[in-house]
């Protein structure tokens, strides 16, 4: 793993609500007077931005690869500190150096009863620049663990503690096993967690179009929702434990700071964990045999789901 450095631009936004007892189009922390002048400012403000600069804007930090430390990144945040201070705000960058590890290598893989490597670079799309866009990273799930293992895969559903306890109930044990979850139901972080705490040597969250796909409205680009190859990113550090840079919790991550070896970082997952598109999880899916999913864990692909385990086994590398 690598220590990169990241950047990030803060503003702090007060959300004004009605607070009870008071007049109902007071702001919270204002009185009537206050009140007033607030919701002007405010108004003054929504005036001032329309809808053509919030797209100009969000289409021009999106123009490129923006993960921590990369050199988009850095634009990004000085653009908006350049912005900010324009417009009288008291703007500035701080940087922290951060744990951030990004793949090196990864590898999804069914391998019984039938073979389907899993794309893990999600392929261009219409208004992309060239058949691959320059500097950005595969799919993957941030702090979770190094790892290689082929298992047998039971599907757990959301993979929280209800659907453990369904499986248990049925007999089905994780142990040993890879899950395969679908996004949905509680923070991705907790998925990983709940797989290893039940045995589980790896972990792969798709989303399936139930929850985010044609079964709720058109796809990108036609529409919001996420097409067949899309990927959900993100962490699944274990942030309840404590929230930031799993190295040094408490305190910035600043260069000075005191610093956990990674092997003592419990924000951290100790499994392997993945995120694939549904397209990848189909096939996975489709080689499970078992007892027939509960109604309620079926999404909405052309198949019939089963819980597993049985045939279907999985080839989880992530280093």
């Amino acid at each position: 793993m690598q220590t990169k450095v990241g950047w990030a631009t803060c503003v702090c936004v007060l959300l004004a609500m009605p607070v009870a007892g008071s007049a109902a189009d007071n702001l919270i922390g204002f009185d009537s007077a206050g009140s007033a002048a607030e919701l002007s400012v405010e108004k003054q403000l929504d005036a001032s931005i329309g809808s053509a600069d919030l797209r100009g804007w969000l289409k021009d930090l999106a123009a490129a690869p923006n993960n921590v430390g990369s050199p988009h990144d850095r634009r990004n945040a000085e653009k908006m500190r350049d912005m900010l201070t324009s417009w009288g705000w008291n703007a500035r960058i701080e940087t922290f150096q951060v744990l951030y590890p990004t793949p090196l290598s990864e590898r999804v893989e069914l391998v019984a009863p039938t073979q389907h490597v899993a794309q893990l670079m999600e392929p261009p799309i219409p208004g992309d620049a060239g058949s691959a866009v320059p500097g950005a990273l595969p799919a993957y799930n941030v702090y979770g663990a190094d790892g290689d293992v082929t298992a047998d895969v039971v599907y757990v559903n959301f993979g929280m503690d209800a659907d453990y306890l369904e499986l248990a109930r049925r007999g089905i044990s994780v142990t040993g096993k890879i899950v395969l979850v679908r996004y949905g139901g509680g923070w991705r972080g907790l998925k990983a967690k709940l797989a290893h705490e039940h045995g589980a040597v790896g972990c792969l969250i798709y989303s399936d179009p139930h929850e985010d796909g044609y079964a709720v409205g058109d796809t990108y680009p036609a529409g919001g929702w996420r097409p067949a190859n899309g990927i959900q990113r993100g962490s699944v550090a274990d942030m309840p434990v404590y929230p930031g840079d799993p190295l040094t919790p408490g305190v910035g991550a600043t260069a000075g700071a005191a610093r956990l070896a990674i092997k003592d970082a419990p924000a951290l997952m100790k499994i392997p964990v993945l995120p694939i598109s549904w397209a990848d999880a189909q096939p996975i899916l489709a080689a499970l045999s078992g007892p027939v999913a509960p109604p309620a864990w079926r999404g909405s692909l052309p198949l019939t789901y089963h819980l597993g385990p049985g045939a279907a086994k999985v080839h989880l590398l992530v280093k």
